[in-house]
């Protein structure tokens, strides 16, 4: 299930971060997201542990023993804490316990496919756990939950060991059995340790209220008892330890246990027992009926007839073991579940679905006979009525009616659960398209304003004009642009002039000046402005290095020659504003606009003519320029002006911004 998915997900984001867990995902090749009620693939999960130990570099049962932890812990904040607490007592009866867990669950994710356990007692304290799973290479998942739990439950510690992988015999239906050795060892909590590191007068109490106890040969006899793993505690706290742990009965009678009263007879007739307990069998040694229940007597009308051998009317469906006694005892502490067999039962059973039972088993010695107590496994009304039964059917005192029609309705909720996660799936997936449209929407924006201008207009605000004392100019054109745009077709030019622009767009990037625009072959940026540098004049001068060496590239359309530019720089202030409200444009104003497209139009082909004032900037920053002189310029009269010859500091592929 999805719950899986979303668990290991959730791992990988809180240990190594977003980032990890989508190079894992895109690896792995599956979807960011997992529905929980959703069925997925094994194959998904295996690929994203397989991803996980590749990319960590991380052995495959480290990973799986650090998902098994956190899956205890998953689980908890899911809402599973107080089922899991109340599972058992102590770790064993925990285990004991998980197949019921299982098989409760079973009733919401109905086709979940859950491992099975079972465990044994050893003489010297020790556990043995009997893992049997579908699922082949999980098994070292089973120490990191099982561990998980016995910390946080039961504050003990254990070590977990795989003494058998072989045995596979006891279940055929399971791929996979492995047998862990389970050795444990009494942990005290930090509350614990510091009442018997720091605490002198607290044991003194004790000592003293175990000498004045009225029963005191009790404590003298509840001393020779040892617990398992080495005493890590004072032996007068120990003395206490074991008065709480004992129950006081009567008038300060204190007795270690409990011990029932049994009648000397049973005060039930068998009429009554057959009556109260409808689904109930009991069979020998070789699975001969002994006696059964009246309602599944009624379902299957051969148990009518003593003597007959179970094994002919059912089958075992969990756990997978042969249908012997000798294998039900081994898993006598497992829930069992038989289902009917079709060709035994009677024609009107034939087009129904098959009754499962489910329920405990109990040897009973004296008689050597096995007690099936059991009742129908149904999870909703619809599977009641499929089987034409009714709740009737179904002994008052048996709480499967009430797991009936509370699964209904938690089905029923479940399914709305399921609508919204999809719902906020779909959400999430519309959102992520939205974000991801926003951002070429800010993209175009961006490459037509400056950024701030943008941020400025889109939140409706007015944009001033702001004045920038000191920023640099460049202009270019192509040469003899007019006679080629006269022996061409429109779409030559087009073509020529985006791949001039693009190679120009680049560039600025790479020094980091702005473009203000592009009219037919004229070419303008600044350096500057919007965000006021001090090294405005080396920006757009080696931009302007860069625009010769690009145009080389370019070819005439009609001789199929480089074409040939001219560039005009200048410095000086500016005003810089937006004006327009339908495509509005980001404009400078101001006189060195003027000089600066004089310079360019006063030029040389494939050379970079510069002004006095940005020659001024640019004498002491590592630029190699010559004179020009004095020439008449329009509009402004007599001029000194320099051509810009190279980069000193910087090589062709610096100016270029290749590798």
């Amino acid at each position: 299930y999805g719950f899986i998915n979303t668990c290991l997900k959730s791992l990988v984001v809180e240990k190594y971060g977003e980032e990890m867990w989508e190079k894992l995902r895109l690896q792995a090749g599956v979807e960011d997201s997992f529905l929980t009620f959703e069925v997925y693939k094994d194959e998904i999960t295996m690929q994203l542990i397989d991803k996980a130990c590749k990319i960590l570099g991380v052995p495959a049962d480290t990973v799986l023993r650090q998902f098994g932890e956190y899956f205890f812990e998953f689980c908890k904040r899911s809402g599973y804490d107080h089922m899991l607490r109340t599972l058992g007592g102590n770790l064993h009866e925990f285990i004991e316990n998980l197949d019921a867990l299982h098989s409760y669950l079973s009733l919401s994710y109905q086709e979940m496919n859950a491992p099975s356990f079972r465990v044994e007692k050893n003489g010297d304290g020790s556990m043995h756990l009997h893992y049997y799973s579908d699922r082949r290479g999980l098994c070292h998942i089973v120490p990191g939950i099982i561990g998980a739990a016995a910390l946080d439950f039961f504050n003990i510690d254990i070590s977990m060991e795989i003494v058998n992988q072989a045995e596979e015999e006891e279940r055929t239906g399971k791929k996979e059995h492995i047998v862990f050795l389970v050795t444990q060892n009494p942990v005290f909590s930090y509350k614990e340790r510091q009442k018997l590191s720091s605490s002198p007068q607290y044991l003194a109490d004790s000592e003293k209220q175990v000498e004045n106890y009225p029963n005191k040969e009790v404590l003298e006899k509840a001393d020779t008892v040892r617990g398992r793993g080495s005493p890590i505690c004072p032996v007068k706290k120990s003395h206490w330890k074991k008065i709480r742990g004992m129950i006081a009965l009567g008038r300060g009678k204190l007795l270690r246990g409990f011990d029932p009263v049994y009648p000397k007879s049973l005060w039930i007739d068998p009429k009554t027992f057959c009556n109260g307990l409808p689904f109930h069998m009991v069979f020998d040694k070789e699975l001969r009926v002994k006696q059964a229940g009246v309602s599944i007597q009624k379902i299957v009308p051969g148990l009518q007839t003593m003597g007959i051998r179970l094994d002919h009317y059912f089958n075992i469906t969990h756990p997978e073991v042969p249908f012997t006694i000798s294998s039900i005892q081994k898993f006598i502490n497992s829930q069992f579940v038989f289902q009917t067999r079709r060709e035994m039962m009677p024609e009107s059973w034939k087009q129904r679905p098959m009754l499962e039972l489910r329920g405990q088993m109990i040897w009973m010695e004296p008689v050597q006979c096995m007690l099936y107590l059991c009742s129908p496994l149904l999870r909703t009304l619809h599977e009641l009525e499929e089987r034409q039964m009714h709740i009737a059917d179904i002994a008052p005192h048996d709480v499967t009616r009430d797991l009936i029609l509370l699964n209904q309705q938690r089905l029923a909720e479940m399914e709305l659960s399921n609508q919204l996660e999809r719902k906020k799936e779909e959400l999430r997936i519309l959102s992520k398209h939205l974000e991801e449209e926003k951002k070429k929407t800010e993209a175009l924006l961006y490459a037509m304003l400056p950024q701030h201008v943008a941020n400025q207009l889109k939140e409706g605000k007015q944009v001033e004009a702001g004045e920038f004392k000191e920023c640099t100019i460049l202009f270019s054109d192509v040469v003899t642009f007019t006679s080629i745009c006269a022996q061409c077709e429109p779409i030559q030019i087009v073509l020529m002039l985006n791949s001039m622009y693009l190679l120009f767009d680049r560039l600025t990037t790479v020094h980091d000046v702005y473009k203000v625009e592009t009219i037919g072959d004229a070419y303008m940026v600044v350096g500057g402005v919007p965000v006021p540098v001090s090294s405005h004049a080396e920006r757009v001068a080696n931009f302007a290095l860069g625009m010769i060496i690009a145009a080389k590239g370019v070819k005439n359309p009609v001789s199929r020659n480089p074409i040939q530019i001219r560039v005009g720089i200048h410095t000086g202030p500016v005003l810089a504003g937006v004006v327009g409200e339908k495509m509005p444009r980001y404009c400078l104003f101001g006189d060195t606009v003027n000089i600066a497209s004089r310079m360019e139009s006063h030029g040389v082909p494939s050379k970079i003519h510069l002004s006095s004032s940005t020659h001024q900037c640019l004498k002491h920053k590592n630029f190699e320029m010559t004179e020009r002189g004095e020439i008449e310029v329009k509009g402004k009269g007599k001029m000194h002006t320099y051509f810009l010859v190279r980069n000193k500091a910087a090589t062709e592929n610096e100016i270029m911004g290749r590798p």
